[in-house]
């Protein structure tokens, strides 16, 4: 939820929100309802300290005027009653209008679209291609299975087999344990929220689209565990001893792919479902941006430790999500298709998402919200795809990267009898 009095007071407050593409006229039809809440609020105030004069008036009054003071008293109640109402009304829809309100792009932030983020660095170089793209070769050694999982489920699911379980095992061991020497708690959440937590999270009403819902049950299946993640401290005072609060999500996740249709159909780039590893942070508002540089830097030794060539990415205003007010894009080059695609991704939400969920840190004078952030550590259906192409070998075999191998088990796959 945004500061709706910094909407009001501050216009680079306004700017921010404009620069991601705000309906014209959505924020002034805002600003107008807010004024009349607080409009009626005055109204209700004013009402009902008169109303209490009454009431002390009645006991004060003779018999004379006792009846003329109640009939007084009684039309108070009846138009305090109405306003009441009235005011009831006008929050809701403030509260409706708000909700689609996306948070303030940072000002470091550039300009533009999906194609105008700002290229911090690349690291690695950009290899050509191998023998085999990684669906062909996912394939080839018996891996992935699309054909029985589209019979099973339809298109846009796999089941993930053989050796190929335990390099995903690997994968989420040892992103765990180096999350874990950096703080990170392991926490497994539920998959199925109410939609309050995916409204609290900054989800709803944005990315509605995009989300399995179980209509019988009021549950919706989550996209990222940071949905729940955000819901562990749900109107608290966190203590300033115990920030920053940091977790990793370990899950399942789900989405629907709305839009993608033709887009990624080989392999398992893009599922409806995969797994994932999450961070995410609670921290001061003071050390907010301290703690995004943390996380970027968390990404970065993970893919650095897998190999693999990447470049970050400072993704423009009108790409961000509804909730983000900065957004790095980790990038991996991915040879058969000789460009980057995005593996994680890492946001700071500031207060966005708190003042929805009422997470709190007390200061002098009252409490104040917590800013929360949050970083995908390991997307492993992806992570997979890319290693399916750096790892194999000319002859066929796939040799596992070496920070894996404690984990797996073993060192290499031989290539499958031609």
């Amino acid at each position: 939820m945004i500061d709706l009095r910094r909407l009001r007071e501050d216009p680079e407050y306004r700017r921010g929100i404009e620069r991601k593409h705000v309906a014209e006229g959505h924020l002034d039809d805002l600003l107008a309802a807010d004024q009349a809440v607080r409009d009626l609020r005055a109204g209700v105030d004013d009402l009902r300290a008169r109303q209490n004069v009454a009431s002390k008036e009645i006991g004060r009054a003779s018999a004379d005027e006792r009846a003329a003071k109640i009939a007084a008293a009684a039309t108070l109640k009846d138009e305090l009653k109405g306003l009441e109402a009235e005011l009831v009304m006008a929050e809701e829809r403030r509260r409706h209008l708000a909700s689609s309100v996306p948070n303030p792009a940072d000002t470091s932030v550039p300009d533009g679209g999906e194609d105008d983020g700002e290229e911090i660095r690349a690291v690695g170089g950009t290899p050509e291609a191998p023998r085999l793209d990684h669906a062909e070769f996912g394939e080839a050694m018996g891996w992935v299975d699309t054909e029985h999982a589209a019979e099973a489920s339809g298109t846009r699911f796999a089941y993930l087999r053989g050796e190929a379980v335990l390099l995903e095992l690997g994968l989420v061991n040892w992103v765990v344990q180096v999350l874990g020497a950096r703080g990170f708690s392991p926490v497994v959440p539920p998959v199925l929220v109410r939609e309050r937590t995916m409204e609290e999270a900054g989800f709803f009403p944005t990315d509605r689209h995009q989300v399995y819902e179980l209509d019988d049950d009021d549950l919706f299946l989550v996209g990222t565990s940071e949905v729940p993640l955000s819901a562990l401290h749900r109107d608290e005072i966190v203590p300033v001893d115990d920030l920053p609060l940091r977790y990793a999500g370990i899950s399942s996740c789900f989405r629907r792919e709305a839009g993608t249709y033709g887009k990624d159909t080989k392999g398992m780039f893009r599922l409806h479902q995969f797994d994932k590893v999450e961070m995410f942070s609670f921290a001061e508002p003071d050390s907010s941006w301290d703690e995004l540089d943390l996380i970027l830097a968390i990404q970065e030794e993970i893919v650095g430790g897998l190999g693999l060539p990447y470049r970050v990415v400072n993704i423009a205003a009108g790409d961000l999500g509804a909730a983000a007010a900065k957004k790095f894009d980790l990038e991996v080059w991915l040879p058969s298709e000789g460009r980057y695609r995005e593996l994680t991704s890492c946001s700071n939400y500031l207060d966005f998402s708190a003042r929805r969920l009422g997470t709190r840190l007390r200061r002098d004078g009252g409490t104040v919200p917590l800013h929360t952030l949050n970083g995908t550590a390991c997307a492993i259906g992806r992570t997979l795809v890319n290693l399916f192409e750096y790892c194999q070998q000319p002859d066929g075999s796939f040799v596992v990267p070496e920070v894996l191998r404690p984990f797996t088990g073993f060192a290499s796959v031989p290539a499958p009898p031609s």
